[in-house]
This record gives structure tokens, sequence and C-alpha cells, in this order.
């Protein structure tokens, strides 16, 4: 080079020809992040000294996901994210937008190392002759680089500096850059920005941007799509193309004449794809509850995530998980089982304010259905609302409601447990006072007032007729008898606590179900019953894992024996008259199932709790400060079950019965008769020979699928062997020959072990 030519040439290319290799990247750097060039000799001093002594390590984690939760067939039902994110492989986005990325970005990505010298000298020389900052010299992996940076970042200020315009920030990238072009190769840090980028309107990552602007997957983008998306990173909001269409336009052009001055394109092609308009097919992303197909299942789901120290030590480290981790989450609700509870709350009356449901499965506490009538969301004045009122405090639910009657299920199993017969008598008057009780303490409580929902039948009633018709006075002299320590210790067992998480209340008008209490612990309570005994802890997760495909432990149900198998059957077998002869007669369901009705205080609200050995089910409906909340039993009792009745049989429709089994303990009733074993007899036979046992006899309009020849029974209800009141009425269901057989299979575990019926479990 001549003198001449020396003294012509920009002073910034001499800096950079006369250093050596060791400083050259931090001059670059400290130019690039400087309004002007009169410091260049300490610039470049420091910067060398500071790019020599920044850390090389760099942890490269993967950006924020957003969490899917799947029900148990497989649907998708919520998703929870911090940024609308779903990452994908490299060979999941189509070529055509790996070009336009590359083009418009880093056109020499594949060519350089960490820093394009070419590049960023170009920039350089522009930013000195112009006295400030005109043009970036970032290359895709610098930016890669800062995204993960600002990704990482927990608090708003570690977001400024990520993203502050400064030397540090610069020199930093740069090094770190450097690391992850050394661990990395140029289509893995590709795939890692397409991933991470912003490309406005809420959507992180390629993916997620072809959803929300096109809803389609980035392996189906265009040349036109491709060349928008890869405009929109430059300015996010700017080129916005919902918001700013010609921006985004005019952004998008520029893209693809970029692509076919570097040949990855002819010009024909980028003045075709230049002049169509802007086409969008866009998609509102779909975040939490609100989004959900089953909100208040979804916020439950979400409170045990963020309420349960398994998933992470503190608050912050549970939200962080869940909005960020990219989590999977499998759960147990049976979207069958769901709509057939949402169809039963939508045909409630229509004064009605509030139903609620919930159906756990015997055995394994799983949450089969969870609605409530009311639409999630924020707006009160539209009857919106976002507490989960079949839930509990801790679970997104309120303090609770009165159970009712329906407590009085283990006043009536304490009893048995007791020794007491089934058969006993007890006063049964309209109304009584009450003394005598004590509490675990031994404490003593004031005389209790009880009157009778409806009039007595009789001036005494046994376990049996006393629950059939659900006397309060009654329940009142068995409570004493019990003991009000054993009748709460027995709710106790079956996993029954205040809804805001305290112990329940031992006063003697606990049997009447004045702990407010949540319809999922007592659908699980009673499924606890249908178990045979064996209550199992609600649970609504299955399976979690991470964005790896790592498993995270999952809190696991806790099955635990509450009562012995005879008593628990003895319960099931008394509650079963309360579907034929009892509160709710006429609510049977067309297969073995039993239950219990309840009124709450001043008859504002109703509750029916009850169960098959496949499922259980708890409803609560009313509206304490409607006028109409004051109307008698009736009314309510013929409300509510029907709600259960229908939805149980949506549940359990295409599913085979399965049969109770009968208690093999003498329980000492009264009056009962045994029901002849008929199965398999043609059924006017089986008609007669029950009729002559003493027994009323109706046919199931229904005809049940069997391998058993037509028209003969398959099952009765109650069961074959079975010990009754002589006054019970014989279901028998009868086989329509279809072959299916699938009823038959099952039932062949019973045999005579389960009193004749063909379905033991």
């Amino acid at each position: 080079m001549t003198d001449e030519k020396a003294d012509r040439e920009p002073a910034i290319l001499k800096l950079i020809r006369l250093l050596g290799a060791a400083l050259v990247a931090g001059v670059l750097v400290s130019f690039l992040a400087l309004p002007a060039v009169g410091s260049a000799g300490m610039a470049t001093r420091d910067a060398a000294d500071s790019f020599k002594n920044l850390p090389a390590d760099f942890s490269i984690q993967p950006p924020p996901e957003r969490t899917t939760v799947y029900s148990a067939d497989g649907e998708v039902i919520a998703t929870f994210y911090h940024h609308n994110r779903e990452s994908v492989r490299l060979d999941q986005v189509a070529p055509i937008m790996r070009k336009a990325v590359v083009a418009i970005e880093d056109s020499r990505f594949y060519q350089h190392g960490p820093l394009d010298m070419k590049g960023s000298a170009r920039a350089l020389v522009t930013n000195a002759q112009e006295g400030g900052v005109k043009q970036g010299g970032s290359t895709l992996t610098q930016q890669y680089v800062k995204n993960l940076l600002v990704e990482s970042a927990d608090t708003d200020k570690e977001i400024e500096e990520a993203k502050a315009p400064t030397f540090g920030r610069k020199l930093r990238e740069l090094r770190y850059a450097v690391n992850v072009e050394k661990r990395l190769s140029k289509d893995q840090i590709l795939q890692g920005y397409l991933n991470i980028a912003y490309f406005g309107a809420s959507a992180y990552g390629v993916q997620a941007a072809a959803q929300r602007y096109f809803s389609k997957d980035a392996t189906e983008l265009t040349l036109p799509e491709a060349a928008l998306l890869a405009g929109i990173t430059n300015s996010p909001s700017y080129y916005d193309p919902t918001v700013f269409p010609d921006h985004a336009r005019e952004r998008r052009n520029t893209v693809l004449y970029r692509m076919a001055e570097l040949k990855m394109i002819t010009k024909q092609q980028a003045d075709q794809a230049a002049a169509l308009p802007i086409k969008l097919h866009t998609k509102q992303p779909k975040s939490d509850c609100v989004a959900s197909k089953v909100p208040f299942f979804c916020q439950y789901v979400k409170n045990e995530i963020l309420g349960n120290p398994a998933f992470g030590k503190t608050q912050t480290d549970r939200e962080k998980l869940l909005y960020r981790g990219g989590l999977t989450i499998r759960t147990t609700i049976d979207m069958k089982a769901q709509r057939a509870a949402q169809q039963a709350l939508s045909r409630r009356p229509s004064h009605s304010r509030t139903a609620t449901e919930a159906m756990v499965k015997p055995g394994t506490g799983e949450i089969k259905a969870m609605v409530v009538s009311r639409t999630y969301g924020a707006d009160v004045k539209k009857g919106e609302t976002q507490l989960n009122l079949a839930a509990d405090y801790a679970h997104g639910g309120n303090l609770g409601y009165s159970a009712g009657s329906t407590f009085k299920i283990f006043t009536l199993a304490a009893a048995l447990d007791k020794g007491i017969s089934a058969g006993s008598s007890f006063p049964a008057p309209e109304s009584a006072t009450v003394s005598g009780y004590r509490d675990c303490k031994g404490n003593g409580s004031e005389p209790w007032p009880v009157q009778n929902a409806e009039k007595s039948k009789g001036k005494s009633a046994n376990l049996q007729t006393g629950t059939w018709e659900s006397i309060n006075t009654f329940y009142a002299y068995l409570e004493k008898e019990v003991g009000i320590c054993d009748a709460v210790k027995m709710a106790q067992n079956f996993g029954m606590k205040r809804s805001d998480g305290k112990p329940l209340q031992q006063n003697p008008a606990q049997v009447l179900g004045t702990n407010e209490i949540d319809v999922t612990h007592l659908a699980a309570a009673y499924a606890g019953f249908a178990a045979r005994g064996e209550y199992c802890t609600p649970i609504a997760i299955t399976e979690v894992t991470d964005s790896t495909g790592k498993k995270i432990k999952v809190p696991k149900s806790k099955c635990t024996k509450a009562v012995d198998a005879d008593i628990a059957d003895q319960v099931t077998n008394i509650l079963q008259g309360v579907l034929t002869k009892g509160t709710a007669a006429g609510m049977g369901i067309g297969r073995p199932a039993a239950g219990k009705t309840g009124t709450c205080e001043s008859f504002t609200c109703a509750v029916f709790a009850g169960y098959t050995p496949d499922l259980a089910a708890a409803v609560w409906y009313g509206d304490p400060e409607a006028p109409w909340g004051h109307r008698n039993y009736g009314v309510y009792g013929r409300n509510v079950a029907p709600i259960w009745r229908a939805s149980m049989m949506g549940a359990l429709r295409g599913t085979s019965a399965s049969s109770f089994h009968t208690p093999v303990k003498d329980f000492g009733t009264l009056d009962q008769k045994q029901i002849p074993n008929v199965q398999g007899m043609p059924v006017q036979q089986a008609k007669k020979q029950i009729e002559n046992a003493g027994f009323s006899v109706q046919i199931s309009p229904r005809a049940v699928d069997s391998s058993q020849p037509a028209n003969t029974v398959v099952y009765t209800s109650p069961s074959g062997g079975s010990q009754v009141d002589q006054d019970t009425t014989v279901m028998l269901f009868v086989s329509n020959g279809s072959g299916a057989g699938v009823a038959d299979k099952k039932g062949k575990r019973g045999g005579k072990k389960h009193g004749g019926w063909p379905f033991g479990n």
C-alpha cells in the first residue's frame, strides 16, 4: 500500500489491520457499541482485556416452553405458558423458512465463525463514518446467545441487562458465542435460534408463529409466508402483520429480494411472491384455564402443581415449572364422564344458579369428572366465577358447603362397626331434644333440638328404614349410641375434612352434614364404600414429564383400609334401598347402585352422593339466597337426584355392569329373605321363581349385551343370594343374545362367591 493510499484508508480499518488476532474481536465489538472513534485506543485495550477475562463457560438451557395438559384419553384440555412456544427440530421447519432467516439475518452464517469479520468490519466503518450505531454486526449465533440470556433472566433487571445496548453486553454475547460455536453445529444453532426468536403477537419460535399467523405447522410454510416471518424478528411490534400489514408486506418483500440477490430463489419467484397480498389465517393462542374445555378441573390441576411441594420447594419454583418447564401432564379426567356430567348439569331447572358435581373411580381416587354449572371467568355480573365450587379451598374452591344427610353414611358405618345390628330400633319422632353427647376429649354438649325434614312414618326405625327415609331424629339417637367421636373418626377415615383444610367439628349436628365440605372429597369418600372400605385420596395427575421427556415424580393416591369390607358391604346393601324405596326411589340407573340424599339447613340446597362398583359421584345443587330456596325437600330431591342419575348413566353407558358384594357377616337385619339365584334361566321362569319367594319383580326394558341365549337372565338387582327386606322389588336384566360376551367374561370371576352375580369385581 502506498503512503498516499494509506493516508486515505479509514482509521478504524488501519487499526484493525495493524492489531494482532488476539485483540481484533474485542476491538470490533467495542466500536460496534461506541458512537464515535475518539477513544479507540483505550476501547481496544479494555475490550481485549475484558474479552480474555470473561468466563467462556455458558450453560445452554432450553428456552421456556408451554406446558400441555391431557385428559386420560389423550385429549388436550389446557396449556400453560410464560411464552407461547413449541420447540421443533430443524427438519420440522420448511427449508424455505431456514433460507429466509439466514438470508435476512446472517447471509454468511455457514461460512464464518462466531464473529463475521467482513460483516462486522463493514458495520464498524458505517458506524464510524455516521458517528453512531447505524448498522449492527451480530451473527445468528450472537442473536441466539442474546435470546438465551433474555429467556434465562429471572428478574426485570436481568432482562434489561440482557437487552441493554452496551459494550459489556456485546462483549459478553461474543464471548459466549465463541463457546457456543465450539459446542454446537451450525444446524443446531439455527434450530435453537428458530425456536427461541420472538415473532410478534405472543408467538415465540417458528412453530408458534406458523400456527399464530397461518394456522399451520412450520414444515408447511410457503415462500411468501416464510419471508414474512423471517422479516418480523427485526422489529416484532413494527412488522406485526395483524397490526401493521403494510409494514409487514414491505419487510417481507425486502426479505424476498435479499433471497433472490443471494441466489436462494430466482428474481421471478421473488417478483411473484412480492406481488401477493398478505394472507393470514390467524389462530389465537389458548392459555390457562379460561380457554380450557374443562376449566374447573384445569383449575384443580393448576392448584395441585402450584400448591404441592412435590413440584418445587417454593411457589416461585413451582410457577416456573408450570409456565416455563414445557411439561406434559397426563391427568385422570375421563372426557366421556365429563361430558355426561356437563350435559346433566346443563339440564338443571332454570331457576337454579349453581350446581356442581365430581366423579371418582373407586379403588384409585382418580377424579373422572369435575363440573360447575356456572361459566368459568372473572365477570361476576354475568354470573361467571373462577372459584372451583367442586373443590376444596386448597384447589381453588371456596370454604365449602353442607353435605346434608349424605354425611349420615359415616355414623351408619360406625354403628355397624360397633356391632349395632342393622335391625336395631331407635326412636324416630317428628322432633326431639337429645342430650348426653361427648366429643373425643370427653367434653359434653348442650342438648340438641332436632326435627325431621319430612313427616315420620313411625315412632321408631331401624338402620335400614331410618336410612331409607333419612330420619333426622332417628340418626340423632343413633349418633348418641355410637358416640360423636367414633362417628367423626369414621368420616375422617374416609378422607373427610372441612373444605378449608381444618379438622371436622365435633358437635351433634355433624351427622346432618354441618361441616362444610366439597363434592370431590365427598365423592371420594363414597368411592371408598364402593371399593369395600378402601379409601383412596382424590388425585387429578397421573404422570408429568419435562421438556426433555424425563419423568417428574408425581404424588400418588394414598389408599388405606377405612373400614372392614363386610361393614362397607352392609352399608352398600342398606344404601341400595334408598334408590328403590327411600328418599330417591325411582332414581335407579339400570345397574347395581347405592346412594344417599341430603338437604342443607333451611332447605337452601340439596346434595346427592351415590355409587356403583365402578364409579362414584356427588352432586351439590342450590342457592341459599334465592327465594325458592325454602321450598320443601321433595322439590330439591327431584332436582338433584336426576342430575346424579343422568350423569352416571351417561358416564357408564357402553360399559358392562359390575356387582356389589353380599355381606358375609350376619348383621341381624329384620324380616329379610334370600333372593333366589336365577342367572341363566328363561325370563318368565325366573320371574315366577322370584315371585314364589315372596318378592315383586320388574323386568328391565333394556336388554343386556351378553353371550347368553336371548331372553335369559344375565343378573338381578339386588343380586341372587342377597338377604333383603321382603318387600324389595327385584329387577331382572335380560340377555339380548348379541354374543358380545363382555359382561359374561368379567362375571366369571364371581360365581357363587358373590351371591350369583356374574360380574364380581
